[in-house]
């Protein structure tokens, strides 16, 4: 009805800032499984690049036996490859950490998925070959700045290990959703690394450099690294992987229901292998059931949608939780992992209803 009423409505990203622009994905609103570019959430250090014609010019250096400097029309002569990928921002559901951290406060919203094209980072580096001491591959972007608590100017620029680089499902993309990324996202040239939170997949890149080292940039040794312990860098270790996760997308938190038949709905997805089952319980934890997870979406590096049929007829108010289990036995703890910088939070999703 409300619908029929205000055909014109539309959902609308959720704004954090402006300059530079961070906004989220409104996920109560996706009921496909790939998140149209207005809806695309967007996460930025710094403001958006003011980008030339070299762009269009793709430069792979460094510990490389024959340096090469591939053309957009070089590029997409390769054989392609095309991938139904999460992007998840490191920060994603960072305001729910108590005690409270610092940075974006976003909420579930800084997570979208859908098709990228582009051609295996590993045939480009097979192009320019590698020496033998070659370690990692830096993939450094156009944009460029300054960043709270790192002294200077830097461009943002991230590296990784020789295995992840020659992975095969690792891009260089140049479509989202079987169009040109739009700009806001790369354009025209995006890496993209499954798996992984979305800060490793560069965009606007702007040259590849081969390393026989160890990379220690900004965005790679101080941010994105995880902080066990307010008072002191002890223990700390980087951000990499994607951790087990899930939303609900319906009911909304404190939502106002009737007795009765409701539907219980969201999504789940993981870094390594895939979502096997997901658990929802309407008691704040004290009893689980299975939820039903859509049968053909599981595969590798996309989200599951997942509903749960929930009848209810005494009145009050209830605490929805969900909790997902992937291939590798992990399940989303309780309490989530906290660290300074806030990143990774994947405690079991929670909500509060009113049913009247």
């Amino acid at each position: 009805m409300y619908n029929q009423r205000f055909p014109d409505i539309k959902p609308y990203l959720k704004t954090h800032s402006l300059m530079p622009e961070n906004q989220e994905t409104p996920i109560a609103f996706i009921k496909k499984d790939i998140v149209e570019n207005p809806l695309f959430y967007r996460r930025n250090h710094f403001p958006y690049p003011m980008l030339s014609s070299s762009f269009y010019w793709l430069p792979i250096n460094g510990a490389v036996k024959e340096p090469k400097l591939f053309s957009m029309q070089e590029l997409i002569q390769f054989p392609a490859k095309k991938l139904k990928v999460v992007l998840e921002c490191a920060g994603d559901k960072r305001s729910f950490f108590e005690p409270k951290v610092y940075g974006e406060q976003w909420g579930n919203g800084g997570i979208s998925q859908g098709y990228w094209k582009g051609v295996p980072l590993k045939a480009l580096l097979e192009q320019t070959g590698l020496k033998d001491d070659a370690k990692e591959v830096i993939v450094e972007g156009y944009d460029y700045g300054k960043q709270p608590g790192i002294d200077g100017i830097h461009r943002f620029a991230r590296s990784l290990p020789l295995e992840k680089a020659l992975h095969p499902d690792t891009i260089i993309a140049y479509e989202y959703n079987h169009q040109p990324i739009p700009f806001k996202h790369g354009y025209p040239l995006r890496l993209i690394v499954p798996g992984w939170y979305a800060m490793a997949s560069v965009k606007w890149v702007r040259q590849i450099t081969v390393i026989d080292s160890h990379f220690n940039g900004p965005f790679q040794s101080i941010d994105y690294v995880y902080y066990p312990h307010k008072d002191n860098n002890n223990d700390s270790f980087p951000v990499t992987n994607i951790n087990v996760n899930s939303t609900i997308q319906k009911p909304n938190n404190m939502q106002i229901l009737n007795a009765g038949r409701h539907t219980i709905k969201g999504i789940a997805w993981t870094g390594k292998g895939t979502i096997q089952r997901v658990e929802i319980s309407t008691d704040n934890g004290q009893t689980w059931s299975y939820a039903t997870i859509k049968s053909d979406h599981r595969s590798q590096y996309e989200w599951v949608s997942w509903s749960y049929e929930w009848v209810v007829s005494e009145k009050g108010e209830y605490t929805i939780m969900s909790k997902a289990t992937d291939s590798y036995h992990q399940t989303q703890p309780m309490s989530p992992f906290w660290n300074r910088k806030g990143y990774g939070y994947n405690a079991a999703d929670c909500i509060r209803v009113k049913v009247e």
